[in-house]
């Protein structure tokens, strides 16, 4: 016998021995009414375990809205607004260029992100600048890891402008 196949009869073996406990979020056990939020960047902490009612994101697979007790799961994120509802009076918007989000089956929520500023940061007519300037390279004669970082570029601004004219 040889060692990929003895590999693989240790792989399968392992895997029917691992228990895993998944479940749709109707199946979750109700561990309580507010999401806790954990939401960090590489430089400082926007919220640490503080309870909210709801945030609402853009991942690669949607956008989304996260309550308590919602399915676990992780997502990538788009650029694009993370909106956290703390309560029915204060909501507050970020935007964020990328990052991940992580919740879990206790009702928290862990988000990562690269960069994140208040919506209130941007000014529309900066964004559409930016973006008019990173069109215009993409569009010339650029080598193509300057046309690369343009295209990144536009996409961030495409997704600010959006969030900005809303």
């Amino acid at each position: 016998m040889n060692i990929l196949t003895r590999a693989s009869r240790v792989a399968i073996a392992t895997t029917k021995s691992v228990r895993s406990a998944r479940f749709y979020a109707s199946e979750a056990p109700a561990t309580s009414d507010k999401l806790t939020l954990t939401f960090v960047l590489p430089h400082k902490s926007l919220y640490n375990a503080i309870n909210v009612q709801q945030v609402n994101l853009a991942a690669t697979s949607g956008d989304m809205g996260i309550l308590a007790n919602h399915v676990p799961t992780i997502e990538q994120l788009n650029p694009g607004i993370i909106e956290v509802i703390e309560s029915a009076e204060v909501t507050k918007k970020f935007f964020v260029s990328g990052g991940f989000a992580t919740i879990h089956p206790d009702s928290s929520l862990n988000i990562n992100a690269v960069e994140a500023s208040p919506l209130e940061d941007f000014s529309l007519e900066r964004v559409q600048s930016g973006l008019a300037e990173a069109q215009r390279i993409v569009a010339g004669n650029g080598s193509d890891v300057e046309k690369a970082a343009a295209k990144v570029e536009m996409d961030v601004y495409e997704a600010l402008q959006n969030a900005l004219s809303k």
